[in-house]
């Protein structure tokens, strides 16, 4: 699985000043240290950027690229911004990313068709949030389309169907399973991926890492390409890296609707198959789920 760190992000309490601040030092630091972890790009993640946006993504392209080869995905609304971005950029970069609203297709497709660059298309449309799997299913359509008519090739394009909070948006969270499900099929062509650490927001902190690596498995086991991640966290690099198979085949077990034995698993098996059906919406979530 190709994996994306997420760590250079401007809601960061110490990168986000040392972004408005231009401190070379610490941004290279974190680039050097996510580099580090072995994951394959990294996102750079600016937010709406409004004021001096094009100013600040073409120094941090230009700063983070002195001290790393990686590719990068250009994370911000800022128009402006990404294409200060990509013009900076060494090598094949990403935009994260363009909803399936015609005024940001119409904005950013034809600059990455420019720049020779990758899109992640983000099946959010005109009416927000799309309300099940055939929703994001004709999301996902309408962005392949628009992206073909600007000359972006389809396996230049990342789909990412939107992860959000298991806290408070359990029945999107399986409806995002269920989209990957019926996406080899819609579009065979064309990469995937998602903000993995979403479906965790919110979570007590000691619980996150577990939610968020369950979710990992079940979204790999219908073909989910890549994500962008807590570069440090390195039992889920294990498992995307295909080192835990007995946690991801004892995961598939579950999602395959196999009645797992509950005392035959250690702890660490229990809780994992026990977020497994919080993530498959079979159990309500609950702070506590791990108790009950």
């Amino acid at each position: 699985m190709i994996l994306i760190g997420e760590n250079l992000n401007v809601m960061s309490k110490t990168l986000g000043p040392a972004m408005k601040n231009r401190d070379t030092a610490a941004i290279q630091k974190m680039a050097v240290a996510e580099t580090e972890t072995g994951v394959d790009y990294l996102d750079v993640n600016i937010g709406p950027a409004r004021k001096a946006g094009p100013e600040i993504m073409e120094w941090l392209v230009t700063t983070i690229q002195e001290v790393t080869d990686l590719p990068l995905f250009l994370d911000t609304t800022n128009v402006e911004a990404i294409e200060a971005g990509l013009k900076v950029h060494k090598g094949k970069a990403v935009i994260n990313s363009i909803m399936a609203r015609p005024e940001r297709m119409d904005a950013l497709f034809p600059i990455a068709a420019k720049y020779g660059a990758g899109a992640v298309a983000l099946l959010w449309g005109p009416e927000g949030m799309p309300r099940d799997a055939a929703e994001r299913g004709a999301l996902a359509a309408e962005l392949m389309y628009h992206a073909s008519e600007h000359g972006v090739a389809q396996e230049d394009l990342w789909i990412d169907p939107i992860v959000t909070p298991v806290n408070t948006q359990q029945d999107q969270v399986k409806s995002s399973i269920e989209f990957m499900m019926m996406y080899p099929e819609l579009a065979p062509e064309c990469k995937s991926t998602c903000g993995l650490s979403n479906v965790s927001n919110g979570a007590p902190d000691h619980l996150r890492a577990l939610i968020n690596q369950t979710y990992l498995v079940i979204l790999m086991k219908y073909g989910m390409k890549s994500a962008i991640v807590d570069a440090f966290d390195d039992d889920l690099k294990d498992i995307a890296r295909g080192n835990r198979p007995e946690l991801t085949s004892l995961i598939g077990r579950v999602v395959d609707g196999e009645q797992i034995d509950m005392e035959s698993l250690s702890k660490e098996e229990i809780n994992y198959v026990k977020t497994t059906k919080i993530l498959l919406s079979e159990s309500l979530y609950s702070d506590s789920w791990l108790d009950l």
